[in-house]
């Protein structure tokens, strides 16, 4: 094995390690973000909607989408959504109506009631926003460089769906 071999195993293997490490912060991320939600939920007394449910109200916003759009937004998995839309339109939370052009189409949009879990959890956001300026956890330079990181690995794991299968 030559030096020059070497050394670029080397550099992969720091490069396995360190992406390897990068997706198990993403996913315990993602995790303690539902827990952060789910504490404010029972600081508040919400006890009927769930983390997952309460960040699918956000995400629609002022926003009247189908189920088909949300999945290609890659906010959530197919069966996920479904199951969530249909308990937030029973619950309250969430209006829907059959879309004119197709028939099998719903269309979704936030009630009053599902508005008022979407500025909960604007109004949390903006908090932690404060919070983390505040405590210098990060600044606004260091986000957007990590935020600008996190969408070319977005990507890239695009990339790798349409083309390689």
């Amino acid at each position: 094995m030559s030096i020059h071999s070497s050394v670029n195993q080397s550099g992969a293997n720091m490069m396995l390690d360190g992406y390897l490490e990068a997706l198990a912060l993403v996913e315990r991320l993602h995790r303690l973000l539902l827990d952060v939600i789910k504490d404010e939920f029972e600081r508040v007394g919400i006890l009927e909607i769930n983390a997952v449910q309460a960040l699918l109200l956000f995400n629609i916003g002022d926003n009247e989408v189908t189920a088909g759009e949300l999945k290609t937004r890659g906010y959530y998995q197919g069966s996920n959504v479904s199951y969530n839309l249909k308990k937030l339109v029973d619950m309250g939370y969430m209006h829907h109506q059959r879309c004119e052009i197709d028939r099998r189409s719903v269309r979704v949009r936030l009630t009053p009631r599902g508005r008022e879990i979407r500025d909960l959890i604007s109004g949390l956001f903006a908090r932690h926003a404060e919070g983390l300026i505040a405590k210098n956890v990060i600044d606004h330079g260091t986000l957007g460089d990590m935020s600008n990181t996190l969408r070319r690995m977005e990507r890239y794991w695009t990339d790798q769906i349409r083309y390689i299968y």
